[in-house]
């Protein structure tokens, strides 16, 4: 979506951490890139509804807040993938009990540069080109020309989504380019024609063309839209989690029943996500 144009990503960063630092007392939300402009928009909304209420909201992925969270240098953690095993057992042993709250769902977008002929794939092409089994878009009804993949790093809970849902558990090839942030594979796939990428729904833009998806091994091929994730005709949905500890309910509660409330939701669509 044009109006988010990753919201100046990089710039939204620093200027937030530096907000951060100057107002220690303020609520503290931290974690998937996915999840962060629907965040950035509902504090700012919720600021100006409540002018005493201060929250930095700061992107690097999911891995990356529920880190923070474990060792309590943020209040709530962003996550586009459910909390692990390993990272339950860390709470546990450290007598933290926390809260899983679902804000919305997102439909996650596979991406191709506009001047890309190929319009629509199946899970098992996707596949394919995320193993380094098809290596080259005539492979799959495209031009002769090498295809270079882009994904998110393994800190990113859109990373595991992808390689779970997508891949069904088959490792990356070693030539997939592992991309930090969801701002870079954007702007790499909307600069190489030869690329293809996964983004979340939210962050299309018109220099980006969606691919149609088929789980159905070529059956049906459905286009990645807020109309078609609500009516699960697209198959690649996926929940988006805050988690908190219990004992900061007080705390975090306010902004989480804001997010969850009617006027929450309804940002939860105008950003372009799904709402619950």
């Amino acid at each position: 979506m044009k109006h988010l144009k990753l919201i100046a990503l990089f710039t939204v960063l620093v200027l937030f951490s530096a907000f951060t630092f100057q107002n220690p007392g303020a609520l503290k939300i931290k974690g998937s890139d996915t999840v962060l402009p629907l965040s950035q928009k509902e504090a700012e909304l919720y600021m100006k509804k409540n002018p005493s209420a201060k929250i930095t909201v700061v992107g690097g992925g999911s891995g990356v807040g529920i880190a923070a969270f474990l060792d309590g240098t943020t209040d709530i953690a962003m996550s586009s993938r459910k909390i692990k095993i390993a990272e339950k057992i860390k709470l546990q042993e450290a007598g933290k009990s926390f809260k899983e709250v679902i804000i919305a769902n997102d439909a996650l977008s596979i991406i191709v540069n506009p001047k890309n002929k190929v319009s629509q794939l199946t899970r098992e092409q996707i596949e394919g080109i995320y193993t380094g089994k098809i290596k080259n878009w005539k492979e799959v009804g495209g031009d002769d020309e090498k295809i270079i993949a882009y994904s998110r790093e393994s800190s990113s809970g859109t990373f595991e989504f992808f390689k779970e849902h997508v891949m069904s558990n088959k490792n990356y090839a070693s030539t997939v380019l592992m991309m930090p942030a969801t701002g870079t594979i954007v702007q790499s796939v909307s600069q190489t024609k030869g690329a293809i990428g996964y983004i979340g729904l939210a962050y299309m833009e018109s220099n980006l063309k969606a691919i149609n998806v088929s789980y159905d091994k070529g059956k049906t091929f459905v286009i990645p839209t807020v109309e078609n994730a609500k009516s699960k005709k697209y198959p690649i949905v996926r929940p988006l989690y805050y988690y908190y500890l219990t004992k900061d309910a007080k705390l975090v509660k306010p902004f989480i029943d804001y997010v969850l409330s009617a006027e929450g939701q309804k940002t939860v669509n105008t950003v372009g996500y799904i709402a619950l």
